[in-house]
């Protein structure tokens, strides 16, 4: 530790040890969209230590040139801040690769000879960092090999050895609750981290700095003044090329399970007494253990699958169109699910959570809609055009925050209407806000846990999720247009209660 620096200042950036990054499934989609960038990012923002290595592991006959001009490609194809030949010189040159299959005995014990060779090139000291960006029925068999080998113990590494676990974390409680107890057993559960990169996003670390730095939400931010919640994540996407994935998962199993129930945790949690990853794991952790499911599932939630129709003008197929997906597929691409959180701050609130696959766009944002004033001294014209008072936090794509609230309209009437104050990151800070993945790398790097999802979350988000899985078996989804707003059904299930979808 730098004898002169003060841990409470946070001027000088967080810079991780001498490390080595450990890739396995280097070849795929993740490895060179997101991780290879995202390291170049940090090496551009000089948030990389001299002695910092990554190291590719895939079934390939490449060398290490080979594999860093592919790094490079990748870099140069998809990172976020301005190419520097000068920073990939120092990166490039510390890039190793290790060929082959993960039963491959030699080939792990090649990866472990590497690693430990790394100490007297770049004086890592044994720190390494694991990610597993492979298919889940593959972590079995890798985790097996670094335990076998020894790579997992920090003890007989001399250094921090810690493992990255990509979603989905299981299918369902009980293989979540095996691959949990499999990780923490080879790892040991303060080196497991697990990614959800939605946490990584600027505007949803924002929620934290939103509720918990300013006095003008908290004393509204409760069942007196809260008439609901929706939560929305639509794209505009279909399912691209992962039909094998997908139909085995659908809608809730791949999105409702992590991205939307971390977000309505750090909505409804109440305040942590420090900002440190523990104690904002156990206010998570409270709202998810409250969060009730509807008394008739089959009334409270809905289920949809897109037929074929129009997106941004261009005409896209039907789900059962699409390649790879079964003629007779009843898994969801849209579901919408009322849930309640079972606790004196927000029981009677209603919290309205969807998502959906080829949406008219792409957005995600969570909105608390507060109650009207219980009496309106105008003329019932005059306020026709007056809806719910309105906070919106935009996650993406136009991060920022949006107050919505009613306002007289000028002229000579007394006509009162919404309007809206509107906060964009890209307009307020001169700094872009980094990507997810870029942010999260540091963060395992660094060994700040706060971002990522703790096993006993993911076990009760599973325990929201299998009961209506259960409920849905031998159930069809609705059918709805590609392009709308989800199935009929889903504005039913507001409309009931005197509410409707926010326009998103």
């Amino acid at each position: 530790m730098n004898p002169l620096r003060d841990p409470q200042d946070r001027r000088l950036p967080r810079i991780p040890e001498p490390c080595a990054l450990v890739i396995f499934g280097v070849t795929g989609d993740l490895a060179r969209k997101k991780l290879l960038p995202g390291i170049y990012d940090l090496a551009n923002r000089g948030l990389l230590p001299p002695g910092f290595v990554v190291v590719g592991f895939a079934r390939r006959d490449w060398d290490d040139a080979v594999f860093e001009q592919l790094a490079r490609e990748a870099a140069q194809q998809h990172a976020r801040t301005p190419w520097r030949e000068e920073v990939w010189a120092r990166l490039g040159g510390s890039m190793r690769f290790v060929g082959g299959s993960f039963d491959d005995d030699a080939a792990f014990d090649n990866l472990a000879d590497t690693l430990d060779g790394l100490r007297d090139s770049h004086g890592i000291n044994g720190n390494a960092a694991f990610y597993l960006s492979i298919p889940p029925p593959a972590f079995p068999a890798v985790l097996k090999q670094l335990a076998r080998t020894g790579m997992a113990d920090n003890h007989r590494a001399g250094g921090w050895r810690r493992v990255v676990v990509e979603k989905p974390f299981g299918h369902d409680l009980g293989s979540a609750a095996e691959l949990n107890s499999l990780v923490d057993e080879v790892f040991g559960a303060a080196d497991v981290f697990r990614i959800d990169h939605y946490l990584g996003k600027e505007t949803v670390q924002n929620i934290l700095a939103l509720r918990f730095s300013n006095t003008l939400f908290d004393p509204v931010w409760n069942n007196r003044y809260v008439d609901s919640v929706q939560l929305t994540m639509a794209e505009d996407v279909g399912i691209s090329t992962r039909a094998g994935f997908y139909d085995a998962a659908g809608a809730a199993r791949d999105v409702l399970q992590n991205h939307l129930l971390q977000l309505l945790a750090l909505v409804a949690m109440e305040e942590p007494t420090s900002f440190d990853a523990e104690e904002i794991r156990t206010e998570k952790l409270k709202v998810l253990r409250a969060a009730a499911l509807p008394d008739d599932i089959a009334t409270g939630t809905v289920r949809g699958q897109y037929q074929q129709g129009w997106v941004y003008g261009q005409r896209v197929p039907g789900y059962l169109d699409e390649p790879g997906v079964p003629a007779d597929s009843t898994t969801e691409t849209y579901v919408a699910v009322r849930l309640g959180i079972q606790n004196r701050r927000w029981a009677g609130v209603p919290f309205y959570v969807r998502t959906g696959k080829r949406m008219p766009r792409r957005v995600t944002e969570l909105a608390v809609l507060f109650k009207q004033a219980p009496h309106l001294p105008f003329q019932p014209a005059d306020v026709r055009m007056l809806g719910h008072n309105q906070l919106v936090i935009r996650v993406q794509p136009e991060e920022g925050v949006a107050l919505k609230f009613g306002s007289k309209v000028p002229g000579t009437a007394m006509e009162v209407r919404d309007i809206a104050m509107d906060f964009q990151y890209g307009e307020a800070f001169t700094e872009s806000s980094p990507e997810a993945y870029e942010r999260l790398v540091l963060d395992v790097l660094i060994g700040d846990s706060t971002l990522f999802p703790h096993a006993d979350e993911v076990e009760q988000s599973w325990r929201v999720i299998d009961p209506l899985e259960d409920a849905w078996e031998g159930t069809k989804p609705e059918p709805y247009r590609a392009g709308e707003w989800g199935p009929r059904g889903a504005d039913e299930l507001l409309a009931r209660e005197g509410r409707s979808w926010r326009r998103a």
